[in-house]
């Protein structure tokens, strides 16, 4: 399943509701920015491709490059498998210290809280 980006930002914008959050999609070139009471968080999401680590190390480098808010929480969402497999390349102490948080969306639409 190639090319699922819009159904994985459906469940994870669905999954953050259910949360409380206030969601918007594709907001000054951030996939997905919400909000909940103080809180913000910005998400940049990959679907299935055919260069699943490739495709990670360009969504970091979007990330980092949007990272302007110092009081946002900023994450990465992808499908489980191969591209999960590329986001947990990145050492658990550096994303820790850039802040990043990690989401990966099941095959069955649930969500997964890696990091």
């Amino acid at each position: 399943m190639r090319g699922d980006e819009e159904r994985v930002t459906t469940v994870f914008c669905s999954w953050l509701e259910r949360q409380g959050w206030t969601v918007q999609r594709e907001v000054g070139f951030i996939d997905v920015s919400a909000q909940r009471g103080e809180e913000r968080l910005h998400a940049e999401v990959k679907g299935r491709t055919s260069s699943p680590g490739l495709d990670v190390d360009t969504m970091f480098g979007q990330l980092l490059r949007r990272m302007t808010d110092p009081t946002a929480r900023y994450a990465v969402v992808v499908p489980e498998g191969r591209a999960l497999t590329a986001v947990l390349r990145v050492p658990a102490p550096v994303l820790e210290r850039l802040g990043i948080n990690v989401y990966a969306v099941t095959d069955d639409g649930a969500v997964d809280q890696i990091s």
